[in-house]
């Protein structure tokens, strides 16, 4: 069973420092990254929410330069065929078994996606929506993780720092 962190991350203070594999098995460490941008990125190879931004995220990630995005599996109920057979066909570069909800813990992640980003000397900057998506807003206008990067890469704090994480629930007991 995942439990809730009990101090909670701040935005403006680093991130906390973690460690995980790939879904081939390659130990991938946060602060290995450090000098570039880092989207943490909450995911689902089910949550149709994951599907969508995914297709904006990565559409992102080609136009930007020393940013890279750690997705994370948190779901206790994806295998790992099923993950490897979504992030082939989406082309995500990183897909991170978390299998014990450690990080998603560790990050209050909620829902898939949920995404955290981190500058370049290991700040988190924001963490929330990937848009402003809802059931009543079917139409993304807003995409904020695409403003705090592009912030981040122009040298400035984001104007938003967070906004409500929307998507599915990270099932956290199966």
């Amino acid at each position: 069973m995942c439990r809730t962190s009990k101090a909670k991350m701040q935005i403006n203070q680093p991130a906390p420092d973690f460690e995980l594999p790939d879904l081939d098995g390659n130990l991938h460490r946060l602060s290995h990254y450090r000098g570039r941008i880092v989207i943490v990125n909450f995911w689902s190879c089910e949550c149709p929410h994951s599907e969508r931004t995914d297709k904006a995220i990565m559409a992102m990630l080609m136009q930007w330069r020393d940013v890279v995005m750690l997705s994370i599996a948190s779901n206790r109920s994806e295998n790992v065929e099923a993950l490897k057979k979504a992030a082939d066909a989406r082309r995500l570069p990183t897909v991170l078994l978390d299998a014990n909800c450690r990080v998603a813990d560790l990050f209050e992640a909620q829902t898939t996606p949920h995404v955290f980003v981190i500058d370049r000397e290991g700040i988190l900057r924001y963490r929330g929506s990937v848009d402003d998506f809802t059931f009543r807003n079917r139409i993304p206008t807003r995409f904020y993780l695409d403003l705090a990067v592009e912030s981040l890469l122009n040298g400035q704090l984001p104007a938003l720092a967070e906004s409500p994480a929307y998507g599915c629930a990270i099932v956290r007991e199966i």
